[in-house]
């Protein structure tokens, strides 16, 4: 799906987004827990999650760091999470970009998602539901 977001998609939309989901997140029930236990300092992860996403739609180059090891040190994340997260993510995408462009970047986030899962909790002997 090859969709045209230029006329949004800015290194300045892409730090709305990732401040205006990460207040969502941290307000959240299901999640903020998990985040204020590995996050300190959200000065730094904001940082890191605007150089990931600018790399991801942008291909900016700017993100340099292993989101598989990054996840896989915060032993409290259950494949639930990863729903929560996009059900926010999707939520925040659409109040910022238009629909064709939300879209693309949410798509972007699902096929993350199920790799992050996958590499996450997915072991051949489990027999664990994978991702959708």
């Amino acid at each position: 799906m090859e969709v045209n977001v230029t006329e949004r998609l800015t290194e300045k939309a892409i730090g709305e987004l990732v401040d205006q989901f990460y207040v969502k997140v941290r307000a959240d029930a299901e999640l903020g827990p998990v985040f204020d236990r590995a996050i300190s300092d959200w000065g730094p992860h904001l940082a890191t999650m605007r150089n990931f996403w600018s790399s991801v739609m942008l291909t900016s180059g700017r993100y340099k760091g292993n989101p598989v090891i990054a996840h896989a040190r915060q032993k409290r994340i259950v494949p639930a999470h990863f729903e929560r997260w996009l059900a926010l993510f999707r939520e925040t995408c659409g109040e910022i970009f238009s629909p064709e462009a939300a879209a693309a970047i949410v798509m972007r986030a699902e096929n993350i998602g199920k790799s992050l899962q996958l590499a996450l909790f997915y072991r051949p002997s489990r027999t664990f539901p994978l991702p959708s």
